[in-house]
């Protein structure tokens, strides 16, 4: 439970029962409890020292440590450190009288805002019961007739190009023809957007670094570009959205790839907010904005309010880039999606990104977080779809994004229709996050979504960029081990190639849906 509505005690006679006076905080359940086994622990306070949300204190006159679990977030730091492994973090009490409509979650939402007034929010993404169609596809296998490849032994490519394709090769003997810009990719992942001061510059850098040494793309999101990422601006592809953070020319042309933001996938049709109180001097330089003050997107682009107003916009970015980047448009995934990225590829956009409602992100309000948008699956294989019948797939990158754990939800996004999906809190779990889903506050424990001096320095740039390459490198691995499988030699082969999904417990409906068979057929 958060420190907003939760107060630390003073003393231990604030712990006594007491008769609730006006202001006061009901029903502060704790959602977890600090199982400390006393005879183990030897007082090294390493949990007091590594806790950031006040939730354990040691009392020096009775040699004692105490613990306000209404502050614990299970971020397990104190449970992982502990040399004597004597804390152990478990769900508190039995919870509520079993209802089948209302949720533990649904409780404690109605509690916060009863105490509070204000708007719950959460980080990361949708975590609510809801089908994941990546588990309910399953991949073909090649036998007898068409043999596997080994990719230990025959070259297995997985390089890929990401941007707008000429109609046709007898163009390039075309007078006056011009070659539109692609960026390179030695695998199909990208680290995806993420800002500096939604996560920690020794983050991000150590993901630009990654994306260097792999081959690969990091996004900037909307924070702008701090001058320690300059070394690996050639593998950034930089954003602009509604608050223009930090957007130059200088700023468009170090870059790899161009992005305008219009939607996201955990909050759909609303914009962010990074708190003034984050708003250091190193974030208010790169962001163009005055320190301490509140930096605001506002829900739409304020210049753009049709496909006609986007179009302006993409070729203001070409324009300014001299025609040499790729402009991505990023979008959420919501109903009709297909219609919305045919207007936006008809309006000039390199790339379409699709984030789905399982994408993070650093804050957003519960109840839209859990019940807006679509899954990405859905929407992938109906955006290829409807390219493909237009005519008009060539001439856009599809990138996918929302909800990709692991490298075979790459493989199946891009059997799907995706050329290359972006990761984030992927990358994230690679760097030690526990999904406590408190990265709107600041005070992450591994020094992940936060920019105070003393938690940040918890992860070193060179720890981010090694955990973070060996994610990548594993991937790769096996995404050459599923494509020699299929009997597929490289990743081109399989994009848009439903052919090789098959589904497992799927209505009729959603296998059309997804343009996939039944397995057995």
């Amino acid at each position: 439970m958060s420190t907003d509505y939760y107060q630390e005690p003073k003393d231990r006679e604030s712990l006594k029962m007491r008769t609730p006076k006006k202001g006061d905080l009901f029903h502060s359940h704790p959602e977890y409890k600090v199982d400390r086994d006393d005879k183990a622990c030897i007082r090294c306070l390493c949990c007091v020292r590594q806790c950031p949300y006040e939730t354990t204190f040691y009392d020096p006159k009775r040699n004692q440590v105490y613990d306000v679990h209404a502050n614990c977030v299970n971020c397990k730091r104190c449970e992982v450190l502990c040399p004597t492994q004597a804390i152990e973090i478990k769900k508190w009490g039995c919870g509520f009288r079993k209802n089948h409509h209302w949720g533990n979650r649904d409780y404690s939402s109605v509690y916060k805002q009863a105490d509070t007034g204000a708007v719950v929010l959460v980080g990361l993404g949708n975590d609510n019961r809801y089908t994941s169609y990546f588990d309910k596809m399953v991949l073909d296998a090649s036998q007898v007739t068409n043999p596997s490849i080994d990719p230990l032994r025959e070259p297995m490519e997985l390089r890929t190009y990401i941007g707008r394709k000429m109609e046709n090769l007898e163009d390039m003997d075309k007078e006056g023809f011009q070659e539109h810009p692609n960026i390179k990719t030695e695998l199909p992942v990208i680290f995806a957007p993420m800002s500096f001061g939604a996560i920690s510059l020794n983050f991000q850098k150590g993901l630009a670094a990654a994306a260097q040494e792999m081959g690969t793309f990091f996004n900037t999101g909307e924070g702008g570009l701090h001058e320690d990422l300059m070394p690996y601006k050639d593998n950034a592809i930089v954003q602009v959205a509604s608050g223009r953070f930090g957007v130059s020319k200088r700023y468009l042309m170090n870059s790899g790839a161009c992005e305008i933001k219009i939607g996201q996938g955990a909050k759909p049709g609303i914009g962010g907010h990074l708190p003034g109180e984050k708003v250091t001097a190193e974030i208010s330089k790169t962001r163009m904005i005055p320190e301490g003050s509140d930096a605001i997107s506002p829900a739409p682009q304020h210049d753009i309010y049709s496909i006609e107003d986007l179009r302006l916009l993409i070729y203001a970015i070409k324009e300014a880039t001299e025609y040499t980047r790729p402009v991505s448009v990023k979008i959420a995934a919501v109903h009709n999606v297909a219609a919305i990225a045919s207007g936006i590829v008809r309006a000039g956009a390199d790339i379409v990104v699709l984030d789905g409602f399982r994408g993070g992100t650093g804050a957003a309000p519960k109840q839209i977080r859990d019940h807006v948008g679509i899954p990405v699956e859905v929407a992938l294989a109906q955006v290829d779809e409807r390219l493909r019948r237009e005519g008009i797939r060539h001439l856009a990158s599809i990138i996918s994004t929302g909800g990709i754990r692991s490298s075979t939800d790459v493989v199946k996004a891009i059997a799907l229709g995706a050329d290359a999906v972006y990761i984030g809190t992927a990358a994230m779990l690679s760097v030690g996050c526990t999904l406590c889903q408190q990265c709107h506050r600041g005070k992450c424990a591994w020094g992940i979504t936060t920019n105070r001096a003393d938690l940040r320095a918890r992860l070193p740039f060179e720890v981010a960029k090694e955990r973070a390459t060996n994610l990548l490198t594993g991937w790769g691995r096996e995404i050459k081990e599923m494509l020699g499988l299929m009997g597929l030699n490289s990743i081109e082969s399989l994009r848009g190639n439903r052919f090789k999904l098959r589904g497992v417990g799927l209505s009729k409906v959603e296998l059309e849906t997804l343009g996939i068979w039944q397995a057995g057929v």
